[in-house]
């Protein structure tokens, strides 16, 4: 059952609520099942992470912070996603290289071949299988965000801090990806409860995996 599924969308979506939910139910069928984020997933990537989503960081160039990214994915990919794939688990990950594309191509709006290529040479050829693309208006996601984010005790709201204009190219990009890449990326409709959004994923899921499920 060794797949690769990776959870995208805009801050404050609800991707990582949704990556947990599938993961147990994943599990409660059976499946060995790792759990990972970008960026971060392993203690190098997670100190780059540090840097790269603490709002002290707020004077970074963008092209310093495509970097960091693809430096942290390149150590995660190697250190956490290849060995759980050969280990035959399903790999759930928050974030993977859409997010590099939406946020620095489509945010940032640095050059998107660039980062395409880098995003080839991070992740040494890995793509995912399926990519479940969050989506929601932006200015729902922001508010759940920044209200998360007051009650966090860790500090990572640099990119909160951005402005709406910025959160709508994102969007944009995501949503622009998903039309380029509709055999990969599905869109699923976040704007409501917790369990209606997971009973979309389940769907969604559930032809993925087919006999599987």
């Amino acid at each position: 059952m060794s797949t690769f599924i990776s959870f995208e969308g805009i801050e404050g979506s609800g991707k990582t609520t949704q990556l947990r939910r599938l993961a147990e139910n994943l599990r409660r069928r059976g499946g060995e099942v790792c759990l990972t984020r970008e960026p971060g997933g392993c203690p190098i990537a997670d100190d780059i992470r540090r840097i790269l989503l603490h709002p002290d960081s707020r004077a970074m160039v963008p092209r310093a912070e495509l970097f960091l990214y693809a430096a942290a994915r390149a150590q995660h990919v190697e250190e956490i996603i290849r060995p759980a794939l050969e280990l035959g688990q399903v790999v759930l990950c928050d974030r993977f290289i859409d997010a590099t594309l939406a946020y620095q191509g489509f945010g940032r709006r640095l050059d998107r071949q660039l980062i395409e290529d880098l995003n080839r040479q991070a992740a040494g050829g890995l793509m995912p299988r399926m990519t479940l693309l969050l989506d929601l208006p932006v200015e729902v996601g922001l508010r759940r965000a920044r209200d998360r984010n007051a009650l966090a005790f860790d500090a990572e709201g640099r990119f909160e801090e951005e402005s709406l204009d910025f959160h709508r190219r994102v969007r944009r990009g995501y949503l622009e990806l998903a039309r380029r890449h509709p055999e990969r990326i599905r869109i699923v409709e976040a704007d409501g409860t917790g369990d209606e959004v997971a009973s979309r994923i389940e769907k969604i899921c559930s032809t993925f995996f087919g006999e599987a499920w």
